[in-house]
């Protein structure tokens, strides 16, 4: 039978005819999301608007098609109880073999596959690891990545004010700085750790996807928490195609955007700018941002390719301030230039051996900048002497806790520059002996440098970094999935640390149509490291001033990286086929040496500074937070129909801190709370030993309802989080340099539910409009307390597309 089927396939491949002997061969397996063959699936070579070729996998699942034509092609491929799969466009020569493997899918047109887990193409069944993949259509209409991250699971962003404002990303439990941010395979967070996430606009991603957990073993430093892959959307259509997005909206919003991309013999291109200008709804808080995108790709054989992508941002925000603590806004501007661009060299010998080398940059500069004082001016004597400083109206401060306090804060107004530039080297190998074992090495190389310049301060530093990556996954019996792997890294600062991973994935049940038939069991444990942020450490400066009793008060350590370990284990249920599944993890996340800044008030109180000196100096850092994560995550996704998708998830977190440097100092006598509320126990810059790390709700949920139809498309979606820690960061900032305008941390962020809805409508083939609906509730609380967000928005548009297949 064997026999019979593969010579099935053979003759349907060749289409019954005498092939000559120029002729392109693509040829591949044909496998489900758990690596198992699909036999009799149907692949279709597909070239511009027809098929041209017809290839039928066989019982091992391989198949192969020739053809006379030489170009561009994109395999379409189909089968029983299967979404069809659409694959990515490829170039195949007249001599060339081209190796394509297809996974098809029950719940999706393309394939669901991870390379951030492992390093290596897998589908999300075969890891052990949490990954959310972005999609495309998620990101279609959006103007940053902010509304499609918070529906994951796990996640929390924290924004602070409104477009244009500070952007957070924080994955269970974990911080800011803790997360790995690749775009087109270049790091682009800043030295040290962290990413802008409202800077980054959402033109042409073609989607991505969120590994949840530590994974420096493949990407060194700053994968302490979190990886996330972003990539570049690439031309794929014959013809040029030329496409316009306009839309206008509250708050006198307004974005253009135009793109040029398409396929020519063995190139593929696309260009795109766009420019988005808004008000706010705060006076003097208007964003915007131009952003300029090209990626280049060029088929050098149909194995070895080739590929230039760039990004360049420029942004300009106002700086009101906390509005809800002055009831004015301050006047002062913050610019943002930002590019990453990547070269890389890519290469598949046959379907077995893979090598990439990538070249890529990262430049990063910030310019904060204050017109005029705002506000009363009034002097103050403190300990550097009198001094005057500017404050708003007299407002009373109330978190969501009930508590309260009454008075005028002072303004910080800092003028500062900032730059962060990486230039990185990276190679990677690896040769599988499919299904059963596949080995990857890897080697990175980054020359890191940054800056801080102000009227007070002038920091620069340098750093080269070395990491190695080794790991093996592979299967077995096609029902456990494993990956092991390790990473070592030579910190320029801390010197050589190890960092393990393992995965497995266990088919436990296999899928079926009947009730509760599919099963699939994952498990992960990882170990994550980061560098410490630019500058000195305070135990560095504290130690050159000879200081020992200082450095005991407020448990300043050896400059150091930020360690953490994370353990995930997670059962995912079908519980009637692919239209129900539920998936439930639980997570043990431990998080130690991580950093802490001393804040403005901090350097006013305990060191004496001047309130202008501490806004514009650049603060030191020390190795003193500690605390743990842990915490559940549910699932669930039910498909009535091919067109209408529901999907929702909740997420318990229990994040405690187990030391800190605020606590330190407020049990050695060195910060005080707010005298107003005696023997209650303030955080002022940071959190107390026992409570929960700020901005980190204990709970917080998403869900998703779209319908998408052959013209119409619709959707509603909402985020929701509970109360959580926070500090108003006010202390020494009332009228006489005191702490009066502090208030309790628990629970001081207000908890909130975001909604949101949009409409999509294809008027014709190449015109479609739509309308975006955010905040229908008009909560303004949804982020640090003290910066009100936007309320309810309108945004509208339409999208044109000329020319193309």
């Amino acid at each position: 039978m064997a026999f019979v089927s593969g010579r099935i396939a053979v003759w349907l491949g060749l289409l019954g005819l005498a092939i000559p002997a120029g002729a392109v061969v693509v040829r591949g397996v044909v496998t489900d999301g758990l690596g198992r063959p699909v036999v009799g699936a149907r692949v279709q070579l597909i070239q511009g608007p027809k098929a041209i070729a017809i290839g039928v996998a066989g019982v091992d699942g391989s198949y192969e098609i020739r053809s006379t034509e030489a170009g561009r092609f994109v395999l379409l491929s189909s089968a029983a109880t299967f979404y069809p799969g659409i694959g990515q466009g490829f170039y195949g020569g007249s001599t060339d073999v081209v190796t394509q493997d297809v996974v098809l899918e029950a719940r999706s047109l393309h394939e669901q596959v991870t390379q951030t887990a492992t390093g290596v193409v897998t589908p999300l069944e075969q890891t052990g690891a949490a990954v959310r993949l972005l999609e495309a259509d998620e990101l279609a209409t959006a103007l940053d990545l902010t509304e499609a991250l918070r529906r994951t699971s796990g996640v929390v962003v924290a924004q602070t004010g409104q477009a244009g404002g500070v952007t957070s990303l924080l994955v269970r439990g974990g911080g800011t700085g803790a997360n790995e941010i690749l775009l087109d395979g270049i790091a682009a967070e800043d030295v040290g750790g962290g990413l802008e996430l409202g800077r980054l606009s959402a033109n042409e991603l073609a989607g991505g996807e969120l590994y949840r957990g530590a994974n420096s073993a493949l990407y060194g430093s700053d994968a302490g928490a979190a990886a996330m892959r972003l990539e570049t959307t690439r031309g794929s259509a014959t013809q040029p195609t030329l496409d316009y997005l306009g839309e206008a909206g509250k708050f006198h919003s307004v974005r253009n955007q135009i793109s040029l991309s398409g396929t020519r013999r063995r190139a593929d291109y696309l260009a795109d700018f766009s420019r988005l200008d808004t008000s706010n709804a705060l006076p003097r808080d208007e964003f915007h941002m131009a952003t300029a995108v090209a990626n280049l790709g060029y088929a050098i054989t149909a194995n070895t390719l080739t590929r230039f992508t760039i990004r360049n941002a420029d942004a300009a925000a106002g700086t009101p301030g906390a509005h809800d603590f002055y009831g004015i806004s301050a006047d002062g501007k913050q610019s943002d230039q930002e590019i990453y661009s990547g070269l890389t060299l890519e290469n598949r010998l046959e379907s077995s051996w893979h090598n990439l080398l990538r070249y890529g940059i990262a430049r990063k500069r910030e310019q904060e900048r204050q017109f005029s004082n705002v506000g009363a001016a009034i002097v103050e004597q403190g300990k550097s002497g009198a001094e005057t400083d500017y404050f708003g109206n007299a407002m009373t401060i109330r978190g969501a806790n009930g508590s309260s306090a009454t008075g005028r804060a002072s303004f910080l107004l800092p003028t500062v520059d900032k730059d962060s530039n990486r230039d990185e080297l990276s190679y990677q190998s690896d040769y599988s002996y499919a299904p059963y074992l596949t080995g990857l090495f890897g080697f990175r190389y980054a020359d890191e440098r940054g800056g801080f310049e102000s009227a007070v301060s002038n920091v620069s530093e340098e750093r080269r970094n070395f990491d190695y990556t080794m790991q093996v996954q592979g299967a077995i019996k096609s029902r456990v999935y494993y990956s092991a792997g390790g990473g070592i890294e030579k910190n320029h600062l801390y010197g050589v640390t190890g960092a393990p991973r393992i995965g497995l994935s266990y088919d436990a049940v296999r899928p079926g149509v009947r009730w509760f038939r599919g099963t699939l069991l994952r498990a992960n444990v990882a170990t994550g490291v980061a560098e410490p942020p630019l500058g000195e450490s305070l135990y560095t400066e504290l130690r050159a001033a000879g200081d020992a009793a200082e450095i005991a008060k407020v448990a300043a350590v050896p400059a150091g990286p930020q360690r953490s370990r994370s353990y995930d284990l997670g059962v995912e249920q079908q519980i009637r086929g692919e239209k129900l599944r539920l998936q439930i993890d639980y997570f043990h996340n431990s998080f130690s040496h991580q950093v802490e800044r001393v804040g403005v008030g901090e350097m006013e109180q305990l060191f004496g500074y001047a309130p202008s000196v501490a806004a514009n100096a650049y603060a030191p850092y020390s190795n003193s937070l500690a605390y743990g994560a842990q915490g559940v995550e549910t699932q669930i996704l039910y498909r009535p129909t091919d067109n209408l998708v529901l999907r929702g998830g909740y997420t318990y977190l229990d994040a405690v801190v187990r030391q800190s440097a605020a606590s330190a100092a407020f049990s050695s006598g060195v910060a005080s709370g707010n005298p107003n509320l005696p023997g209650v126990a303030i955080g002022a810059e940071g959190p107390l030993v026992g409570a929960r790390p700020f901005q980190r709700p204990p709970h917080s949920g998403f869900f998703a309802v779209q319908y998408t139809g052959a013209r119409l498309g619709a959707a509603f979606t909402g985020a929701l989080a509970s109360r959580s820690d926070d500090s108003t960061f006010l202390d020494g900032r009332d009228a006489n340099l005191g702490n009066t305008l502090l208030l309790p941390n628990r629970n001081l962020d207000a908890g909130y539910a975001r909604l949101n809805a949009n409409l999509t409508y294809a008027y014709r083939s190449r015109v479609t409009v739509f309308t975006e609906l955010d905040n229908l509730l008009g909560q303004q609380r949804i982020g640090t307390i003290g910066y009100p967000g936007l309320p309810f928005t309108v945004r509208a548009g339409m999208k044109v597309r000329i020319g193309g297949d």
